[in-house]
């Protein structure tokens, strides 16, 4: 049995406190008055240089040449509103890239019982201990749904009170039409449905998997299992999609992309088959997988590099659809992005692809754990990128950067992770006794070089 380590819950535990007191700083810097952010927009316009204060430079210019200076209050609030986000979307795009890499495990997980996969079958308890991170980060994701219902943030605009009244000045018509999907009651009771399926499956399996390395019924455990599962695979298809357009397309409620849920999907999937082979090296080394060999490596990084490809696939058929058509009420999400967020918008894309790209196209490095770790660092990054420009162009606009508040909120997820992930493993035999599957799971090396031995021979 594994043995979590002093060390390892020593440095999550510094890590959880460290992220917190970085959370707790950005909530501390964050302006709360209107006069406070007018302050703000002064300093930012003494210094033109900047991305900020070139926008507000021109913004005041401007007004002043048409004699709009009554707008500057309303101008300030929408700052004070953005500056006041920051804190919050900061722990959101963390809590966003990790409560989504504990998802996808559990999909790619149910995906491998349904599919009878033989190769990963010493992987499941890897699988299972990520998706105990799954737990926290839900908590956590109750707690920002209720403070967004409750305005304690704006990263939702739609949830600005007048959105739905006609007779209001902040009356949205596009919004208002949308009404029947985008509304307080339904978004705040989706999310909590989402929640409770994803963990209800997961505290299932996790301890119908535990038992089936005891039951003696004939294999009935694991056919219960794989019935589960194929119900748990339609659910997440249908609630990872829907939750990817309340979380996230619903912090820009006038855009809309039919790809978005795909996009989402294929951008998580990659993180998350990249964790799994990050935790399964790390645990290798540590002699807890006896079972693990190159060759499962060597799958993982196939799945890493075969789904940024896809993922690169679906980017640019959306990108390349909307550019076409070039429907202003589609350009304009691309359009945010590129002018104000163009350094994270481009290094996202060398991140995602080319770099996948060159380090595991080759088959030989795919079996090299420091090698898969090099290019994995890429990946995470890129995608944690990704999300990052998902979401703040909607709640931040050009007041973005990335700072204490930040770095800090991605410290205390990753506390969380480790806490939970390798706690999760401890409590279980790493090797589950009970599958069918699991000596072509544990053969599976050998099979594959007497394959590439009977090849030479033949050549």
């Amino acid at each position: 049995m594994y043995q979590f380590s002093g060390k390892l819950k020593l440095a999550s535990i510094i890590l959880i406190i460290v992220g917190a007191l970085g959370i707790g700083y950005g909530f501390l810097q964050a302006p709360s008055t209107v006069k406070e952010a007018k302050e703000i927009i002064a300093n930012q316009a003494s210094h033109g240089d900047d991305h900020h204060g070139e926008t507000t430079h021109h913004t005041d210019k401007k007004k002043e040449a048409h004699g709009e200076h009554h707008d500057d209050d309303a101008h300030a609030e929408h700052v004070l509103h953005q500056l006041q986000n920051k804190p919050w979307s900061a722990v959101y795009v963390s809590l966003l890239f990790f409560l989504g890499i504990s998802l996808l495990v559990l999909a790619f997980y149910a995906a491998q019982r349904v599919a009878q996969s033989g190769w990963s079958i010493v992987l499941f308890r890897v699988m299972e201990a990520i998706t105990a991170n799954l737990v926290p980060t839900s908590i956590i994701m109750l707690v920002i749904i209720i403070a967004s219902v409750m305005h304690m943030n704006h990263l939702f605009s739609w949830m600005t009170p007048g959105t739905f009244d006609p007779t209001s000045p902040k009356y949205d018509a596009i919004v208002d039409g949308k009404s029947w999907w985008i509304n307080v009651p339904g978004w705040t009771i989706r999310g909590i449905i989402y929640l409770l399926l994803w963990n209800a499956y997961r505290f299932f399996i996790r301890r119908s998997s535990i038992a089936e390395d005891t039951a003696n019924d004939g294999n009935k455990t694991f056919k219960k299992n794989y019935n589960v599962s194929v119900v748990f695979i339609l659910v997440f298809m249908l609630t990872e999609s829907m939750a990817t357009w309340d979380w996230i397309m619903g912090i820009d409620p006038h855009w809309f992309s039919t790809l978005f849920g795909w996009y989402v999907l294929a951008s998580l999937l990659v993180s998350a088959l990249t964790v799994i082979a990050f935790v399964t090296i790390y645990l290798r080394s540590k002699n807890a997988l006896p079972g693990v060999n190159d060759s499962h490596i060597h799958d993982l990084a196939k799945f890493m590099f075969g789904f940024s490809v896809f993922w690169t696939y679906l980017w640019f058929a959306q990108f390349m659809l909307i550019w076409y058509a070039n429907i202003p009420e589609e350009t304009t999400y691309f359009m945010a992005r590129f002018n104000e967020y163009k350094l994270p918008f481009l290094s996202m894309l060398v991140m995602n692809f080319v770099f996948p790209i060159l380090l595991l196209i080759n088959s030989d490095f795919k079996s090299i754990p420091w090698f898969v770790i090099i290019g994995g660092i890429v990946i995470l990054t890129g995608h944690y990128v990704d999300i990052f420009v998902m979401v703040m162009p909607g709640t931040v606009g050009v007041q973005w950067s990335f700072g204490i508040a930040e770095l800090g909120a991605f410290l205390f997820f990753l506390g969380i992770f480790i806490f939970t992930v390798f706690s999760s493993f401890a409590k279980a035999n790493p090797i589950p006794k009970g599958n069918p599957f699991l000596k072509e799971s544990e053969h599976f090396h050998y099979y594959n070089i007497e394959h590439r031995g009977e090849s030479a021979d033949h050549h």
